[in-house]
């Protein structure tokens, strides 16, 4: 009984945000017109003749963002996870898995600052630019997504019943096969779930961005242009927004909140057809 109110409290809770969300920001959405919200270039809700609540631009450099880390978040963590599950012995896994737990717990501002040190001077010397831009934003968020993907593909690897390996090893398989067609199907759900809240953390992440991407309002053309993301914006404007102003903030949670519930509800879809491919 305790447990079930505990849950039905964290429903309401998430509803409750949900319909606040909503209630703020989607009367400015009407009012401003639903396709000229999401599609305009132009923000410019300080203008007390004509504002304009356009915030395509935020959009497509939080999407350009969140790529950009998901590469790098996916493609290392899971290759170090299977490093670690499949070719360390058991005593490094031990030493290493939560070292790499702990990276977790390191504030995001830590990472914005050494990012703002030592990754916008590297990319402004050695690739052009100023520095501040989506390849700055996507290293920086790819390296803090690195500890969730790690960690739970980790957990989803391990928790492969360890005679699937051996039995096909002992039908020859090599390691490398094993690895490849048997352990990460297996444990193909804990790593979508890894994925996921990776992707979850990337589109989210506010401070980090705000310090590296360069926030300027204009559609990314390459990885080197500078940026604006939807939390950036929030974060950045909330402080002295008012009316329409202060609405258009709220009506940019709602993109995201919507944005983020199609990523994740892609990757669910996609992840639960390959499976029953595979299956059959």
């Amino acid at each position: 009984m305790v447990l079930a109110v505990m849950a039905f409290a964290a429903i309401a809770g998430l509803a409750l945000i949900t319909a606040f969300i909503f209630k703020e920001g989607f009367p400015l959405m009407v009012k401003a017109g639903l396709r000229d919200f999401i599609l305009s270039d132009e923000w410019r809700p300080l203008d007390r003749l004509a504002p304009r609540f356009g915030i395509f631009p935020m959009i497509v450099g939080s999407l350009a963002v969140t790529a950009g880390a998901m590469t790098i978040g996916v493609v290392f963590g899971v290759g170090v996870a299977i490093l670690l599950t499949q070719f360390c012995p058991p005593r490094l896994v031990g030493l290493l898995k939560p070292a790499i737990e702990l990276l977790a717990g390191i504030p995001s501002v830590v990472y914005g600052f050494m990012g703002l040190v030592v990754l916008v001077p590297f990319i402004r010397e050695h690739l052009g630019g100023s520095g501040l831009s989506v390849l700055a934003a996507s290293v920086v968020l790819g390296i803090m997504v690195l500890p969730t993907v790690i960690s739970i593909s980790v957990d989803a690897l391990q928790a492969v019943p360890r005679p699937y390996y051996e039995g096909s090893l002992a039908l020859g398989a090599t390691e490398w096969q094993t690895t490849h067609m048997v352990m990460l199907r297996a444990a193909r759900s804990g790593i979508v779930a890894a994925i996921i809240l990776g992707m979850g953390r990337a589109i989210g992440e506010t401070m980090a961005v705000i310090m590296v991407a360069g926030n300027t309002i204009a559609v990314p053309h390459g990885p080197l242009d500078s940026v604006r993301t939807l939390t950036s914006n929030i974060a950045i404007e909330m402080n002295y927004a008012a009316g329409d102003h202060r609405k258009a903030l709220f009506a940019t949670g709602v993109v995201l909140f919507v944005i983020i519930m199609l990523l994740n509800t892609a990757a669910l879809v996609l992840s639960r057809r390959r499976a029953g491919g595979g299956h059959r």
